[in-house]
């Protein structure tokens, strides 16, 4: 074991990941709490900091720990900038006060104390290298008294002073001070934490019945979903479709003529990966969808789908990049028992591995050239963990804006793996928790884990891929309160757009997947249709604008409620200017009522003068007085969203 004379050990830091082989996460503005164990041996006072910085800057701020009892400090730090921070602790046995606090306690026993003030003089005398010129003539001043025994009185009476205390404390001596190893934190911009999304094929947006949409068609769809509070406009891939084995309506494997296959069977002889498919338009048209939405706050997200048909341009030009099987075939894609006959994998483990990367990020970065910042990423949980480390590290580097969501519905460990490496956001299990126990439990280890310092959810109930049970058939009150659950629980949520809400749901039989599925077929939709529900979405959607504490998913406490059909919880901000309480009825046909627990530990009110709920839906206001309330909530508008005024 390598010789250390530090006398404090740093144990139990967090928050951390792995021993800092992973980066925490922050969006800009928010706080790290660390915590960490400081023990010292013997008695001995022990004093503890944290060092942090930007990656940028070139030297470290520094924040006093506070002894919490037990050998546990903490202390907390402010993100201002995108980027990397590195954070660490420091600690030492601090002479200083404890030989303070030795005198301190000497002369309550009536001691007499004249060595051991002689004994402070090298503790003042290392004062004098640090402080400033006010400071110095006082500390001269003590030298002299501690040296003379004629002015004793005058000597221990400043030595136990506050002002001492205080300088022994702004400027300490660090003698064998023990420092940790360096960790990290990635901070976002705001919309990492706070996204609302909205999904649909550009290829469905024409107003003609049985023609093609195209990105001008796009464009006079803005308004709408802008008015609606939705910010990121999600769309699937947008490059050329494969020929070769084109998918044709509801997952046939013979296509007819004018099928339009499946967007993420990418390529054909019209271009790959870096190419617009022609019907949609041009790389300008693109351009100018992107500029228009931006003017209505509308972010443009695109797919990256790291997959190829058949007939992709990449598969003469870079064989290399695929695998063959024994009889000379390419392998198509599969997920037993799912087939996709139209899609050939890119083959990761190939000696030209690095060559197949290059190419990969440099299909990320034409997009991010062309004003795309925010990336869905499919299935990115069939590719190397290490690769998008990579990817996404590299793409930071320049361009610290982009963001990566990754739609892996997989094995926990999996989903985790992938946020650790770099995802920003993540897709949930939420699409398939429906009762009160599950969705409770799920909150809890997303936001009482430490999958909170890293793991950002993002709720969605309902994509192109899964039409999940409780919606088939479901009615208006289900599909109400499945988006009032993902709205009010998660900063970041979004829906497969016209589906949702005209809450069309028939399925394959006995399968989580829509009948006539658009992933198959150009659809046309009436875009003008307004119902209850989209002006609920709409209003969901201006609350949590409106509102911080809607704008984060860590800050949650779920309340007491004497039903199991009742969901009840209370959120809030950072520092509690904004506070709302949320129920919800989890039954979609008849009336729920119970009594309802305030926390008033949380809310920190004398309810005896009454808190006033304004519900931000419908505007009605109700006050309160007891700590137990009685709810009661109707299908036809199966929630409150209460903006606490107290």
């Amino acid at each position: 074991m390598m010789l250390r004379q530090q006398r404090v050990v740093i144990e139990n830091i967090t928050p951390q990941l792995q021993c800092g082989a992973f980066f925490i996460k922050r969006v800009v503005g928010e706080s790290v709490i660390v915590y960490a164990d400081i023990i010292g041996d013997g008695h001995d006072i022990v004093q503890a900091e944290l060092q942090y910085k930007h990656s940028g800057a070139k030297s470290f701020n520094t924040a006093r720990m506070e002894h919490l009892g037990d050998d546990v400090h903490r202390v907390s730090f402010k993100v201002l900038k995108q980027g990397y921070y590195i954070y660490r602790i420091s600690a030492w046995v601090d002479h200083a006060q404890n030989w303070q606090h030795g005198i301190e306690a000497k002369l309550k026993d009536d001691q007499h104390v004249n060595s051991e003030l002689l004994d402070g003089v090298q503790y003042l005398k290392t004062l004098l290298k640090k402080i400033g010129p006010a400071d110095k003539k006082y500390i001269n001043d003590l030298i002299q008294s501690f040296q003379n025994e004629d002015l004793y009185k005058k000597a221990i009476k400043e030595a136990v002073s506050d002002k001492l205390h205080k300088l022994f404390v702004a400027y300490p001596n660090r003698f064998l001070a023990n420092t940790s190893e360096d960790l990290k934190v990635y901070v976002d911009r705001l919309k990492a934490n706070f996204s609302t999304w909205y999904e649909f094929f550009p290829r469905s947006s024409s107003p003609e019945e049985g023609k093609h949409g195209t990105f001008k068609d796009c464009e006079r769809l803005l308004p709408k979903i802008a008015r609606m509070g939705f910010d990121v406009l999600y769309f699937p891939p947008i490059h050329p479709i494969g020929e070769v084995n084109r998918k044709g309506k509801n997952n046939t494997t013979n296509a007819r003529k004018g099928d339009s296959g499946v967007p993420w069977a990418i390529g054909s002889k019209l271009g790959g990966h870096k190419e617009i498919h022609p019907e949609l338009g041009t790389e300008e048209d693109l351009k100018g969808l992107i500029k228009k939405a931006k003017g209505l706050n509308l972010e443009i997200a695109l797919d990256l789908a790291f997959q190829a048909a058949p007939d992709h341009p990449y598969i003469s030009s870079h064989p290399e990049w695929f695998r063959k099987r024994p009889d000379g075939t390419m392998q198509y894609a599969e997920n037993p028992p799912k087939k996709y006959q139209d899609i050939v994998n890119f083959y990761f483990e190939s000696p030209a591995f690095k060559e197949l990367w290059a190419e990969l990020l440099s299909v990320t970065l034409k997009w991010v050239g062309m004003g795309i910042q925010i990336f869905r990423v499919d299935n990115p949980h069939t590719k190397p963990y290490y690769f998008w480390n990579w990817l996404i590290t590299e793409v930071k580097k320049k361009h610290p804006d982009v963001l990566f969501l990754a739609e892996a519905f997989s094995r926990p460990k999996v989903m985790q793996q992938l946020a650790k490496q770099g995802f920003s956001q993540s897709y949930t299990y939420f699409t398939w928790r429906v009762h009160k126990h599950e969705i409770i439990e799920y909150m809890l280890e997303l936001t009482q884990s430490e999958m909170k310092e890293y793991y950002r959810p993002n709720f969605w109930p309902n994509t192109p891929d899964i039409n999940p049970y409780h919606l088939q058939g479901a009615n208006e009150a289900m599909h109400i309160s499945r988006y009032a659950l993902a709205a009010t629980l998660c900063g970041n949520i979004g829906i497969y757009g016209p589906v949702f809400e005209y809450m069309l749901s028939d399925a394959l039989p006995g399968k989580e997947e829509y009948l006539n599925s658009e992933k198959y077929e150009v659809k046309f939709w009436d875009w003008t249709i307004e119902n209850k529900l989209t002006l609920i979405i709409t209003r969901l959607n201006q609350a949590r604008k409106n509102h911080e504490a809607l704008q984060q998913t860590n800050n949650i406490r779920f309340c007491h409620i004497e039903n199991h059909q009742l969901i009840a919880f209370y959120k809030w901000n950072d520092n509690k200017t904004d506070e709302v309480l949320v129920v919800i009825n989890l039954d979609s046909h008849y009336s729920q009522r119970g009594m309802l627990q305030l926390p008033l530990g949380d809310l920190r009110v004398d309810i005896s003068h009454g808190i006033n709920m304004h519900d931000l839906i419908t505007d009605n206001s109700y006050l309160w007085y007891d700590e137990w309330n009685f709810v009661e909530l109707h299908p036809a508008l199966p929630f409150h969203l209460f903006h606490i005024k107290k």
